[in-house]
């Protein structure tokens, strides 16, 4: 196997040419990464030293503290993902995740984390699309059905409600993007997440096949958390979370393999249909709602806390709901019994010249 080595100044020359000799690689070449208390100037690696990737199969990290701390190899780490290429140390080992051809135009929007805003951005870019192209949008959620499930039409209430009682999960983020985008969606499983975003097992190429069936213009795949869909897609759109990083641990890899990164962005909590009466807002957000034409008596960010949300279904006329964890089973349920009017919200994706950027990742239509 053709190799790349990471070396450092801290190494004298010869204990690095000897761990090459001994190590079963076939050598590109070597680059020096830093350090200089050993170097004299005419160091001999028995490699050449080099300043890419280029030919090899493997990076092998032979470096160590202080010049490579683990933050500075994790971003080495990144680019050789990013390459496509394994990354191997003395105890550790990074593999590309490994992803499913596909043969339709696709767009994947991915993110940092959890709640940070990406389902809200494949929404948009769904609606987006989808005013003069046939779009389908594949979801991967940790709550997905056990086979991939078509959502032709956005689900009404009622249909979220039956869901719910019938022990389904009711907020998955493919029912709130056919909600909310009005585009056919395929809803898919995945479990466990890699440091790169590689998921354990996942339905999703099987979503992905049922998508292709349709013959769309563009599928948009939908990550979940920080998991990549494990489609091998022409375009990808990286959300960063506020507050987070890009660039901690493999968050460089997720940057370097994406065509768009979004990361100074609002969003802008808005409704469907129009409010009346007292408003209390539920939402797994910010709590600024001061942009909306409504009474807000109450705002709740405690969808996920089933426990802090019971105490938030205070009395009004109507309930703002962000289709979420316990929107239905908790919120809407509540609202039902109480006679409270419910509205499902949705995100506005607020940043300047996004709309450029994304369109620009399709062909013009002719």
């Amino acid at each position: 196997m053709r190799a790349v080595a990471l070396i450092d100044g801290e190494h004298y020359a010869p204990v690095v040419r000897d761990a090459l000799r001994a190590l079963p690689y076939e050598w590109v070449g070597a680059i020096l990464v830093g350090g200089t208390e050993k170097l004299r100037g005419s160091e001999d690696y028995g490699v050449p030293l080099i300043d890419d990737f280029a030919g090899a199969d493997v990076v092998v990290d032979l470096s160590d503290e202080p010049v490579l701390g683990p933050a500075e190899r994790m971003r080495w780490a990144s680019r050789a993902l990013a390459a496509g290429l394994p990354y191997v140390g003395a105890d550790f080992r990074f593999d590309p995740p490994v992803l499913e051809p596909f043969e339709l135009p696709s767009i994947a929007v991915i993110g940092t984390g959890k709640r940070v805003g990406k389902t809200a951005v494949t929404t948009h870019l769904a609606r987006l699309l989808a005013r003069d192209r046939s779009v389908v949008v594949v979801a991967m959620g940790r709550g997905g059905p056990p086979d991939p499930e078509v959502v032709d039409s956005a689900p009404s209430l009622a249909d979220l409600v039956a869901r719910s009682r019938a022990g389904r999960h009711a907020a998955s983020d493919h029912l709130e993007i056919a909600a909310l985008a009005g585009v056919p969606t395929i809803g898919c499983r995945r479990a466990g997440g890699g440091l790169a975003g590689a998921v354990f097992v996942s339905n999703v190429a099987a979503g992905a096949a049922l998508a292709a069936q349709r013959g769309p213009d563009v599928v948009v795949f939908d990550g979940s958390g920080a998991a990549i869909p494990p489609i091998d897609v022409d375009r990808r759109i990286l959300v960063v979370g506020r507050g987070q990083s890009g660039d901690d641990y493999l968050n460089t890899y997720r940057r370097l393999i994406s065509d768009v990164v979004i990361e100074d962005f609002e969003l802008r909590l808005g409704c469907t249909v129009p409010l009346a009466g007292r408003v209390a807002v539920f939402t797994a957000g910010a709590r600024d709602v001061s942009h909306l034409d409504a009474d807000v008596v109450h705002v709740s960010t405690n969808l996920a806390d089933r426990e802090a949300l019971r105490g938030d279904l205070v009395a009004a006329d109507t309930y703002l709901v962000e289709l979420k964890a316990a929107a239905i089973d908790v919120v809407v349920e509540h609202a039902l019994a109480h006679g409270v009017r419910v509205a499902l919200a949705h995100n506005e994706v607020v940043a300047p010249g996004l709309d450029e950027q994304l369109l620009g990742l399709m062909p013009v239509v002719a």
